[in-house]
């Protein structure tokens, strides 16, 4: 297995990555600048060249990788737990002269955002990235700190902004994407009938961004934290760097909560709509109702065996009530009609 021979360059072979858990392992020296892939064997040799740091990029690890990687980098148990079982709850915790994050991800798949987590590790020479479940590849957030190697200079907290930034700003879209389809369902939320999957979609949206606001929410006080606290590993010129991705998740926020409003919105307006084309039917059938009502009760009259029916041996009678039976029904429907009720 090859090994680094100096601090500005590898073997002519680096070593592939140990396996599809293992996305990324570089070497980068302290001016910025990469010096190359190396395996996770080699990171003690790399970690003993003072003038250099390492980015690890792991997807879904097993327990002995990440045995190794807490080996190499000397990381704590608990940390190490959390990472290997995942479902843990977004937070920033301090080990020593490290830090500890976790970081819920999503992704939008067939029209229903699927939720991850990344759990990163922070040291003064190392940066180590594991991401659980839904999440993109952070291969863009590491191609843009390499092209910035003036800050990169800075450090692995300036990895540490790229990751971050990388992931908030995969959030905004989502939110929009759900705008989009909100303006699409608009027809069938201002519709005459009542469609029942329209209602069950715009709840699944409304359930989906709930979800995604309990996992942008907290990034506001993680990155706050890195804005203002840990000196030892967040070099003041990054803090507006950070401050810019603080002032990303607000905006995630504040888009999420307007969403979710619109959304409530549209779920109220679509049932008031329906609700109240309800009631224009049953005022209809009240209606005409109420014009069988009178011809009914007339009629009714003449169906009791009585010796004695009013004009019942008149020859013009018969015509006469067919008449005074229409003019009652057309009277009932003129005022119905008047007063907008039919």
């Amino acid at each position: 297995m090859s090994t680094m021979t100096s601090p500005h360059t590898v073997s002519a072979a680096p070593p592939a990555p140990s396996g599809p858990m293992v996305v990324n392992c570089v070497a980068y020296h302290s001016d910025g600048r990469r010096i190359g892939d190396v395996s996770i064997d080699d990171i003690s040799e790399v970690l003993k060249q003072p003038d250099t740091f390492v980015w690890v990029g792991l997807h879904e690890p097993d327990a002995a990788l990440l045995d190794k990687i807490q080996e190499e980098f000397d990381l704590h148990d608990l940390a190490i737990e959390d990472a290997q079982h995942a479902h843990q709850r977004t937070k920033i915790e301090t080990y020593g002269d490290s830090l500890f994050i976790v970081v819920q991800t999503a992704q939008l798949v067939s029209g229903h955002i699927a939720f991850g987590e990344t759990h990163i590790f922070l040291g003064a020479r190392y940066l180590v990235t594991v991401r659980h479940g839904a999440s993109l590849s952070y291969a863009p957030a590491r191609r843009n700190c390499e092209h910035s190697p003036e800050l990169l200079a800075l450090g692995p907290s300036y990895g540490l902004y790229g990751v971050l930034d990388f992931i908030v700003d995969n959030l905004l879209p989502i939110v929009r994407d759900f705008r989009e389809e909100l303006q699409e369902l608009e027809k069938d939320i201002f519709a005459d009938t009542f469609n029942r999957s329209t209602i069950r979609r715009l709840y699944d949206m409304q359930r989906d961004l709930m979800t995604l606001r309990l996992a942008a929410a907290p990034l506001q006080d993680i990155i706050s934290q890195l804005v203002r606290l840990h000196p030892q590993l967040i070099p003041d010129e990054l803090r507006a760097y950070f401050r810019d991705v603080y002032d990303h998740v607000f905006r995630v926020n504040e888009s999420i909560s307007a969403m979710r409003e619109m959304l409530a919105a549209a779920i109220n307006v679509n049932l008031s709509l329906v609700t109240f084309g309800q009631n224009e039917v049953m005022k209809r059938l009240a209606g005409y109702a109420a014009m069988l009502a009178a011809p009914t009760l007339i009629t009714s009259w003449y169906g009791m065996n009585f010796a004695h029916m009013p004009e019942l041996n008149k020859p013009w009678a018969y015509p006469l009530i067919i008449a005074t039976v229409a003019a009652l029904v057309g009277s009932i429907y003129f005022f119905l009609k008047r007063s907008k009720w039919l």
